[in-house]
């Protein structure tokens, strides 16, 4: 979030990857300037200043921050961790906070999450990276889609719970799962069972953004290729994937989305390092052919999944999340229990406790970090 010349403040005690990182000063007690319209109030007699409600809502925009809760999904050894840290150029990952000694493979899929208060031009907002270490990881992942399932289910039951309070708090914090990054392998060849039952389960309740991992590893043909053989498997397999089509709200949406709609997987880079190529700072990976740079559209289309999920639709994407996705477990769950409130959800999975299914249990570890 550093590019484009913005700084990033984040709290002194925590180590950053980038030089730049600046100690925080709040921009949000300096004095405000006019609302937009105040100036024609004194010289347009029609002007009746319906346009300043733009500027009291970014005010109150301002005042109350954002909150962005990303999963990140793939076996071990993709680099989930580095990109993320790469998206917000700081370390923002679970294994980048959490000093643990080398971590072996779970016996089970254990979900852990880790927050960040994140400050860029006065504009706050919640952190959340959601991580699932031991996904895909064993000989036999049937059904390991189950505990992530349950994870998200889970976040819309407590917002919903909150929701049907007759004392409910005037905000309720948001842990609903806004986005999941799904990392594929390089394999240059075709989607993988697991792949596509992990897609065609969870695309139906959770904003699901694949991604081919570790793209610098295949060529350019052969990247075009995988891309095009995993849309087509996309399809064959009725997986929807965001943005959705079916959620354009016009024609210019539409537009916008088809063109994202065509790079989808993203073939993405992440790197932590910082190399000078032609007098320029840049995030790249050295090899002895040469910089792979991450922002360099020609090399990889890291710059487009930071602008999908950061510059250009991190709002659409938590209200497909807020007005579809949870609307949907929403209404399902009041019918079933009549809208009474701390009423327990049923198991809605087939084989739905964790321990049951091939000995994968879903631990939720919370950890909060100050940025």
């Amino acid at each position: 979030m550093a590019a484009c010349g913005a700084e990033m403040h984040i709290n002194p005690e925590m180590e950053v990857l980038w030089s730049e990182v600046k100690p925080s000063h709040s921009n949000m007690s300096t004095p405000q300037p006019p609302a937009k319209g105040a100036s024609h109030a004194a010289g347009d007699f029609s002007y009746v200043g319906i346009d300043a409600i733009l500027e009291q809502m970014r005010r109150k925009a301002m005042k109350q921050g954002f909150e962005l809760n990303i999963m990140i999904v793939g076996q071990s050894g993709l680099g989930k961790s580095t990109l993320m840290n790469t998206l917000f150029k700081s370390k923002v990952s679970r294994k980048s906070v959490v000093s643990t000694p080398e971590e072996r493979i779970p016996k089970t899929i254990e979900i852990k999450s880790i927050s960040h208060d994140i400050e860029e031009k006065g504009v706050r907002m919640k952190l959340t990276v959601i991580d699932t270490p031991g996904f895909g990881d064993h000989i036999n992942n049937e059904n390991c889609w189950q505990p992530i399932m349950k994870f998200i289910n889970d976040q819309y039951e407590q917002y919903l719970q909150e929701e049907i309070n007759i004392n409910r708090k005037k905000r309720i914090p948001d842990s609903r799962v806004h986005c999941c990054m799904y990392f594929i392998p390089p394999t240059g060849h075709c989607l993988r069972p697991l792949d596509v039952e992990f897609m065609s389960r969870l695309s139906k309740v959770v904003n699901i953004v694949p991604v081919i991992a570790k793209a610098d590893t295949l060529t350019l043909e052969e990247r075009d290729f995988f891309k095009q053989t995993i849309r087509e498997g996309l399809r064959a397999n009725g997986i929807d994937v965001y943005p959705q089509e079916e959620f354009d709200e016009d024609s210019d949406d539409r537009m916008i989305n088809d063109k994202i709609r065509e790079m989808i997987p993203f073939a993405v880079v992440g790197s932590n390092q910082e190399y000078q190529v032609n007098g320029k700072r840049l995030l790249g990976r050295k090899t002895k052919w040469g910089t792979i740079e991450v922002e360099n559209i020609a090399h990889c289309e890291f710059a487009h999944l930071r602008d999908l999920l950061i510059r250009t639709h991190m709002q659409n994407i938590k209200d497909i999340t807020s007005s579809i996705h949870y609307e949907v477990y929403r209404v399902r769950r009041l019918n079933e229990t009549g809208a009474q409130p701390n009423a327990q959800p049923p198991n809605t999975l087939v084989n739905p406790q964790p321990q049951q299914a091939n000995g994968v249990a879903a631990q939720h570890q919370v950890l909060t970090h100050e940025m």
